[in-house]
């Protein structure tokens, strides 16, 4: 007989060797080891601790946790998190007795409920998803246990929490496609406006930096914007909690000044253990120092506190925000609907993530519901890693004559990039025409049919396959591979959606076609020309 009932002081030793024979002896949350740190959890009315027990040998089976209002503008949320079943006991049930009993416990406290659900076995998201949690986002290598590890964050609203819900948020096109899936999969009508148009802060230089000591934070504190009014990015703590708190939680902050005068800050925090950071907080007297403010913070953070996971929790009516922390490399990573408890309603967030490392998730169990969130958020990273090279292609040539950086940004987006070995083919005469090519590295050469030598050579930062691509018709000649080619691959279909989101773009990306396509045009006559000639 197995029964669930609220942790005590003598069940710490028990629930600290249950960690370590689950984690090992790294776990991310050391305090599970302390015994005198795990003791004071138990009896913090914010954590509701848990074992499940055998009743005839009083033996622990398993322990698990729900952490309450674990952010500054998160009442009445909680995390539930920390569950881990002796291995010699699994297959028991008790992993879903411990859930149920975390359920019935906090209902009446919670309004939402989060969880960090492993994916490294099926157990975790398994019973997540059996007890009602919905995937809403998937992040790569966050955990750090004997490897980087990654999750599926849950989701789970109780009471009045969607009611309370702010209607629709301003989200930026990178952060569509995992807020469809967040939407559907939490069973709410997708209200999301797609904002197209909204520039990233702009980056200015010039101002101090420095980390905030006690002599600043009286100044720090009286700037309103970012901290009561504005707010753009949440977390777990903010400036006004006082010094003493900020050093307890080890949280930090950078500071702006101009003139000696402190004009922001960024907060954030540092795992040493977990390589891992999470900015919560920016606070700015002006547009002008936000993206310095980032940009510097996320250097710091990468080489000098060799971060190697970033995440941050933005605003989803701050489109803005959004879009400079994409072209700071962050990739959206999970949408929380009516997550931000603020003044009188619930707020939606976006999380985005930076890695740092080697994409390498090694083997991974997902619920068919989470592989879709992780296709999508993987592909984004992928394409992260591409967009500076295709984008510097671009910038090259007369294709983004006339785009201003965030139109050549939403371009460059759009592609993906392949390899070609020396020989290979890219595309042959009369296949359709679906795609057009930037060469990137490299070199390709036309042929026309029967013909040995070919017609025209294409190199790096010129287009390929444009003629047809404009035209529509199959292509007239065969193109190969001279030698080893990266080429960057725009698909009709893709730019035909941006072209009706964005008629600025087309405008301009169909006239500097045409353009160069007159051009190539008028070279390849005179080369004919010439042969004629001689």
């Amino acid at each position: 007989m197995i029964v669930v009932r609220e942790a005590n002081r003598d069940d710490a030793p028990e629930i600290s060797r249950i960690f370590r024979a689950c984690y090992g002896k790294d776990y991310a949350y050391p305090q599970f080891y302390d015994l005198e740190l795990l003791t004071k959890m138990i009896y913090t009315d914010d954590t509701v601790i848990l074992v499940a027990e055998d009743e005839d040998t009083g033996e622990l089976l398993g322990t698990a946790s729900v952490i309450c209002q674990v952010g500054a503008n998160s009442d009445l949320t909680g995390e539930f998190g920390r569950l881990a079943v002796d291995p010699g006991k699994r297959n028991l049930g008790v992993g879903k007795l411990l859930m149920h009993e975390r359920l019935n416990r906090i209902r009446e406290r919670l309004e939402v409920g989060m969880m960090d659900a492993r994916v490294v076995h099926p157990y975790t998201l398994k019973i997540a998803e059996k007890s009602g949690f919905h995937p809403v986002g998937f992040e790569p290598l966050k955990m750090l246990i004997s490897g980087r590890e990654s999750i599926a964050l849950m989701i789970r609203y109780f009471g009045q929490a969607l009611s309370l819900r702010n209607n629709h948020p301003r989200i930026i096109p990178e952060v569509y496609p995992v807020a469809c899936l967040a939407f559907e999969n939490c069973g709410i009508k997708y209200d999301a406006i797609v904002d197209e148009f909204s520039s990233s802060y702009p980056m200015i230089e010039g101002y101090e930096l420095e980390e905030l000591t006690s002599e600043g934070y009286s100044s720090l504190l009286r700037i309103q914007r970012g901290r009561v009014s504005n707010r753009e990015i949440f977390g777990p703590l903010r400036l006004h909690y006082g010094v003493f708190k900020h050093k307890a939680t080890q949280s930090r902050y950078l500071i702006a000044k101009e003139d000696g005068r402190v004009v922001g800050a960024v907060g954030f925090t540092f795992d040493e253990i977990e390589k891992a950071s999470r900015i919560f907080e920016l606070i700015s007297l002006n547009d002008d120092v936000i993206r310095f403010l980032l940009t510097n913070l996320e250097r710091h953070l990468r080489e000098d506190y060799k971060a190697e996971f970033v995440e941050i929790d933005v605003s989803a009516y701050a489109p803005r925000m959004q879009r400079t922390l994409i072209e700071l490399n962050f990739v959206p990573v999970a949408y929380l609907p009516a997550w931000v408890f603020h003044d009188v309603e619930r707020l939606d967030a976006v999380r985005m993530a930076r890695i740092n490392v080697p994409l390498d998730l090694g083997e991974i169990h997902l619920s068919e519901k989470v592989q879709k969130i992780a296709d999508v958020v993987m592909k984004a990273f992928r394409q992260k890693d591409i967009v500076p090279e295709v984008l510097d292609a671009l910038e090259m040539m007369d294709l983004l004559k006339g785009c201003s950086k965030e139109q050549a940004h939403r371009l460059a987006c759009l592609c993906s990039v392949r390899q070609l070995d020396e020989g290979a083919v890219l595309f042959e005469r009369d296949q359709d025409a679906t795609e057009m090519y930037v060469i990137l590295a490299g070199e390709i050469e036309v042929y026309m049919p029967h013909s040995e030598e070919p017609i025209a050579s294409v190199k790096a930062g010129e287009c390929l396959g444009e003629i047809s691509f404009l035209t529509r018709k199959k292509h007239s000649a065969s193109a190969i591979a001279s030698k080893h080619t990266r080429v960057a691959v725009l698909t009709n279909d893709e730019l035909n959606q941006l072209v009706r989101q964005r008629t600025d773009i087309g405008l301009l990306l169909y006239r500097n076609l045409a353009h160069g396509l007159g051009e190539k045009l008028q070279r390849q006559d005179l080369v004919v020309s010439e042969k004629k000639e001689s």
